[in-house]
């Protein structure tokens, strides 16, 4: 069943989106809580579908990267400890994971987020990550196939 999961700037974890209100959306946590709330148009809200990772040669869609990471750790947790890793070997983990990637443009920060997401995932049984429903609009798929026509 494909879903729509969602990260909220400024409030910790991932959401799922349950429902569309008048002026909001109705967000469920991944966490134990499954707390429903609402989720207004000016809180900056991405859907991970939308969200890529930057490489030497072009951006690679955020599933791709978490199907790599569970390849890696056979469906499992992370096994590194993203909160306590030094830059270094968060770098040296990630290079197994997605060995061409951009080095200059993706921050320490952006790994540890990455494997933070991926655990709630998993600790939210959410494993089939090539079913994240891209959100219409401005999405990777969609800039791919208007460059492919701009191409033209």
């Amino acid at each position: 069943m494909s879903q729509t999961i969602l990260a909220i700037s400024g409030k910790p974890g991932l959401y799922k989106l349950v429902s569309r209100a008048k002026n909001s959306l109705i967000v469920e946590s991944l966490d134990a809580s499954h707390k429903r709330m609402p989720a207004f148009a000016t809180d900056r809200i991405t859907s991970l579908a939308d969200i890529a990772m930057f490489t030497e040669t072009e951006d690679i869609a955020l599933y791709k990267v978490f199907n790599a990471v569970k390849e890696l750790e056979q469906g499992k947790p992370v096994s590194i400890d993203y909160r306590k890793a030094s830059g270094k070997e968060l770098q040296d983990y990630f290079t197994k994971v997605l060995p061409q990637w951009d080095r200059d443009r993706v921050h320490t920060s952006d790994i540890k987020k990455l494997l933070q997401w991926y655990n709630i995932l998993v600790s939210a049984g959410i494993t089939d990550f090539n079913e994240l429903t891209p959100t219409e609009g401005d999405n990777i798929d969609n800039r791919e196939s208007d460059d492919e026509q701009t191409a033209e």
